[in-house]
């Protein structure tokens, strides 16, 4: 499993992600807000206190993805989300 190095909140709900093997991309959060575990990312506030953390990205009242799921979402999404890997 890949790790997460670097989350950087943005705007609409996508963060900025990069990966300790080099995997780049934009993740969308967006499609998670209506469940109830992610209910308090809505809070534009809070959804900027995402960090890396246990290999994926942690909110301060636990909310987490893994990079597993992380990955798939990048490599999975259209267009604007493109994963990269460097080379």
């Amino acid at each position: 499993m890949d790790t997460i190095i670097k989350a950087v909140p943005m705007k609409d709900y996508k963060i900025e992600i990069l990966t300790e093997s080099g995997v780049s991309g934009i993740f969308d959060v967006k499609p998670y807000l209506n469940g109830s575990a992610f209910r308090e990312l809505r809070d534009e506030t809070y959804f900027q206190l995402v960090r890396p953390a246990h290999r994926g990205i942690m909110w301060p009242n636990e909310q987490d993805f893994s990079s597993d799921t992380i990955i798939w979402d990048i490599e999975n999404s259209q267009g604007e989300n493109k994963l990269e890997t460097a080379a």
